[in-house]
């Protein structure tokens, strides 16, 4: 084969991705990008921009969570083995505050990982967000459909019923707004 077997480059190692991200969070020239920026394991940037449905949503997550203590961060960076994805919302354990701080990327995943899915996500994606997120070591990845308004949890085992975490997550929606378009 020759030259072409030189040509290929092997994805970024998590060191790499992780002071890849770094490196993106301190350039000014990237300070007012819209909508979350992500990672892909070849250095990629993908981003998504969220709606204000979006935002509201993430917000009552992240105060439905602060009611088990610990810690609630929203726009948590983690490195995962598909990059360093982006959380919505995450909780996290006093246990977990010691070992990892505020590190970024986190190099271990949060307890509970949550995403909002965006009119653009595909469930590919969403699929493969929950394994990259359970794979980093959470516990429990929580995907919010604002279509449908409904809760999906998933653990290691797959699907689950419910969050084994005690949250009230009744009335996370919001009454759709006949105003807007």
């Amino acid at each position: 084969m020759g030259a072409i077997d030189e040509v290929i480059v092997a994805p970024l190692s998590p060191e790499e991705l992780g002071a890849r991200f770094r490196e993106l969070c301190h350039d000014p020239r990237f300070a007012n990008l819209p909508g979350k920026v992500e990672l892909d394991v070849w250095g990629r940037m993908l981003m998504s921009p969220a709606n204000n449905q979006h935002g509201v949503v993430q917000f009552a997550v992240g105060q439905r969570l602060a009611a088990l203590g610990g810690r609630v961060q929203t726009e948590a960076s983690i490195l995962t083995p598909a990059g360093v994805l982006v959380a919505d919302v995450a909780w996290y354990s006093a246990e977990f505050v010691c070992k990892h701080g505020t590190e970024t990327p986190f190099l271990r995943a949060p307890e509970i990982c949550v995403e909002i899915a965006s009119p653009s996500n595909s469930r590919k994606e969403l699929r493969e967000k929950v394994v990259a997120y359970l794979a980093a070591g959470a516990v429990e990845v929580w995907i919010a459909y604002l279509a449908s308004k409904r809760l999906q949890f998933f653990g290691p085992a797959g699907e689950l019923a419910a969050s084994a975490y005690p949250v009230d997550v009744s009335g996370l929606f919001p009454a759709d707004d006949q105003t807007s378009t």
